[in-house]
């Protein structure tokens, strides 16, 4: 057979042309998508797809999981034993940070902020008293003696050491600081004009007169105002470190009691799902937890009760002491003032006309009087007491040789009253020297006390931040083992 070959020709749209002899078929149309088949009436809309949800958080995630877990008892141990270790921590943290502030408050109450009021007090008393033995000892004119000559210039070593002890201890910038480095500017200029009155006295010029009641103006409206704030602004900053160190750390014990209050709670549960008395865990947790909320509330009322008796019975008479003895020592040197200045200086008062120093003197020996009265209602021993009685009683007899001297002065006898001020015997120079001593030596006796009592107040609080941390730590791990004994019994 022959082979027979067949030719594919694609349909097209395209009619043939005429007269080709093949039939013309008609065109076929482009197939459309079938329409979609009516809905019936009545019946229910297809549903529309969702919006995609909103991502969401991983807290709201994990308050999830944590609602999913208290559902069972694993789940709710595992939180109750993070809530207990959490509480016991916390607690122990905040017991060691109030109580670090308090002890620290309280070691500066002993060793910084009252030895540097006292600091400012000698500073006041050196310079005062510099400011009599120059005045004393310009009275004496050509015949001055070495005593008074070495206890003007102890006075001004003792002042300088004390100002620069002071701004080595102030805080940089302070107010204190810059009343100090006043204090060290005038300092110089003070015992320059003292040196030219004792030179020119000692030549017989009157001028000499002139330039000690300068260096007294100096001392009297510069010097002495400068150091009474110094000492005030270190007294403002003892009373702030008293207040740091004594106020109960409420928060801490706040959160002590809600501790033991939580465990509490959590063995008693566990008491009544399980009938065991004991936990040991939770226990060892609890007596923890009880330690230190104790070793919190005695050791500090102690410290507290401490640090009361050092400033009702330390503080309180150290500043009356001082007070005392800085009126004592104006009272000096007003007295030998009004024996330099002859009538020079007038001070008016209403209609009368007085002696300025003279009047002045009267003013300070009175509030000598009132200092020493408060002094002796606040001793609270004999050893405290004694000297302010004996002070008080030389402070009469000064009043009365006094009252002496400036009766023979105001009659014209100045030999007379010079020697009945700073004569060797009777003179009125015995009294106040007696007087310093007998403040001196109370002052030494309420110094003693202060430091015994306040030592006791900073001593009960040592150790107690880091036992309190320490302690917590091992709280909150009996805690987590404790809950951890009763999970093992779910696995």
């Amino acid at each position: 057979m022959g082979e027979v070959t067949v030719t594919y020709t694609p349909r097209s749209s395209t009619p043939p042309p005429a007269g080709s002899g093949l039939p013309i078929l008609p065109a076929v149309p482009a197939q459309a998508s079938p329409p979609a088949p009516a809905r019936p009436p009545g019946s229910p809309a297809a549903p529309q797809p969702s919006p995609q949800s909103p991502r969401r958080t991983a807290f709201a995630e994990g308050l999830d999981r944590l609602r999913a877990a208290a559902t069972t008892e694993p789940g709710r141990l595992r939180i109750i034993g993070a809530l207990l270790a959490l509480l016991v921590v916390a607690f122990g943290s905040v017991t060691a940070w109030q109580m670090t502030d308090r002890a620290s408050a309280a070691d500066d109450v002993l060793t910084s902020s009252q030895p540097l009021t006292s600091d400012a007090a000698d500073i006041y008393r050196s310079l005062a008293d510099a400011n009599t033995a120059a005045s004393s000892g310009f009275l004496a004119g050509g015949q001055e003696t070495a005593t008074t000559r070495d206890r003007y210039e102890k006075d001004i070593r003792t002042a300088a050491e004390k100002l620069v002890n002071a701004a080595a201890n102030a805080d940089p910038g302070s107010p204190s600081t810059a009343t100090i480095a006043e204090l060290n500017r005038l300092l110089p200029e003070y015992k320059g004009l003292i040196e030219r009155a004792r030179t020119y006295n000692r030549q017989g010029f009157p001028v000499g007169g002139a330039y000690l009641r300068y260096a007294n103006e100096k001392m009297q409206q510069h010097m002495l105002p400068a150091a009474e704030d110094l000492y005030k602004k270190e007294n403002q900053r003892l009373e702030a470190d008293y207040a740091d160190a004594r106020p109960y750390p409420w928060a801490a014990i706040a959160l002590g009691v809600l501790a033991l209050a939580a465990l509490a709670w959590s063995q008693h549960r566990t008491y009544r799902r399980t009938n065991r008395v004991l936990n040991h865990g939770l226990v060892a947790a609890t007596a923890t937890a009880t330690v230190v909320l104790l070793w919190l509330v005695v050791g500090h009322s102690v410290a507290r009760a401490a640090l009361d008796d050092s400033y009702d019975h330390g503080v309180r008479s150290l500043n009356v002491l001082h007070d005392a003895r800085i009126a004592s020592l104006k009272a000096r040197g007003n007295e030998n003032l009004t024996l330099v200045a002859r009538g020079a200086e007038t001070k008016k008062v209403g209609d009368r006309t007085y002696d300025a120093y003279d009047h002045d003197f009267g003013a300070d020996i009175k509030a000598l009087g009132a200092r020493l009265e408060a002094a002796g209602k606040l001793a609270d021993d004999a050893a405290g007491e004694r000297p302010v009685t004996t002070a008080v009683g030389n402070m009469k007899e000064w009043q009365r040789r006094h009252a002496a001297a400036r009766e023979q002065d105001e009659n014209g006898n100045y030999q007379q009253a010079l020697d009945l001020v700073i004569g060797a015997k009777g003179a009125t120079g015995e009294c106040f020297d007696s007087v310093d001593a007998n403040l001196r030596a109370a002052l030494a006796h309420e110094e003693t006390e202060f430091r015994h009592a306040a030592g006791d107040g900073r001593d009960a609080l040592t150790g107690l931040p880091a036992g309190a941390a320490v302690l917590a730590v091992l709280g909150a791990a009996g805690a987590v083992l404790g809950i951890g004994r009763r999970l093992s019994e779910y696995r």
